[in-house]
C-alpha cells in the first residue's frame, strides 16, 4: 500500500529531517546539507523559509515548523 502523499517532496522533507537534528557545531551542520542534500547552505535556507509558511510542511512536523515559525517572529 502506498503511503499517502502529503504534498511535500523528497527534498522537502530532508530539509526539514535534516533541520530536526541538533548540532554541536555550525560547520557540521553546513557540510551536511552540502553532503546529504547538495544544496548550498544559502539555497537550504531560502526552501526552509518558504517551508515554514506552508500548511503542508506543518502537518509533516508540526513542533518543528511551530519552533521555525515561533523563531522567525523574535
Amino acid at each position: 500500500m502506498a503511503e499517502p502523499d502529503n504534498g511535500l517532496n523528497a527534498l522537502d522533507q530532508a530539509i526539514l529531517q535534516l533541520e530536526a537534528e541538533h548540532w554541536k557545531y555550525r560547520g557540521a551542520k553546513e557540510s551536511a546539507i552540502r553532503q546529504r542534500l547538495g544544496l548550498s547552505p544559502v539555497n537550504y535556507y531560502q526552501r526552509l523559509n518558504a517551508l515554514i509558511d506552508r500548511d503542508d510542511a506543518a502537518r509533516f512536523a508540526p513542533i518543528l515548523i511551530s519552533r521555525l515559525r515561533r523563531a522567525r517572529q523574535r
